[in-house]
């Protein structure tokens, strides 16, 4: 990956057409330096200028492009989550997290780590409903990936609360990340509720 972001340095100032080109590519490399420069032009674009790369990354989420863990894992906080978070409305994250797809799904859980970057918690806890059920390997670590974040950006207790509540119905990979920097008696109090 540093290398990749090193290679896209090279390309600042890349238009929306062109990154829709490399987007396209069969090659994943490609893709993922595609996003690369869409998360360098949208955090540098005046309020206009997002609008147009958040319609590019839509575009390319709704043609499959988008379509492997470290393509959404690089983009989706940094695209998405943030231009939310800006405007103050996680109902598209919300819209995504709804959808069958595996990776848009993941989309509209990783865009609310924007949120916890900022300490808030709510588009998390409003997603986590939403794919708490589905047990695809992908989703169970996002999902956890999320709630660990959420102990540690927000606060252990808002991570506890929602435990407390929430965790007999956690897939067991879900619960292993989201427990990871707890204390060995409370990861192994949560594990006990499953």
């Amino acid at each position: 990956m540093p290398a990749l972001r090193r290679l896209a340095r090279g390309f600042r100032g890349v238009s929306p057409s062109v990154v829709t080109e490399l987007l396209a590519d069969e090659v994943h490399e490609v893709r993922l330096i595609a996003l690369i420069l869409m998360v360098g032009e949208f955090d540098r674009a005046s309020a206009d200028g997002r609008a147009e790369w958040v319609q590019c990354y839509r575009d390319g989420i709704a043609a499959g492009r988008v379509n492997n863990w470290d393509l959404v894992d690089s983009s989706a906080r940094q695209i998405l989550g943030a231009w939310c978070l800006a405007r103050g409305d996680d109902a598209e994250l919300l819209d995504y997290a709804r959808r069958e797809s595996l990776w848009d799904r993941r989309v509209g859980i990783i865009g609310t780590h924007a949120y916890l970057w900022v300490g808030e918690a709510s588009a998390t806890l409003a997603v986590a409903p939403l794919v708490i059920d589905d047990r695809r390997d992908l989703i169970q670590k996002a999902l956890g990936w999320m709630l660990r974040e959420m102990g540690k950006r927000v606060s252990r207790e808002s991570l506890t609360a929602y435990l407390d509540e929430r965790a007999p119905e956690l897939g067991r990979t879900a619960l292993s990340y989201a427990v990871e920097h707890l204390p060995p008696e409370q990861r192994a109090h949560y594990r006990s509720l499953r």
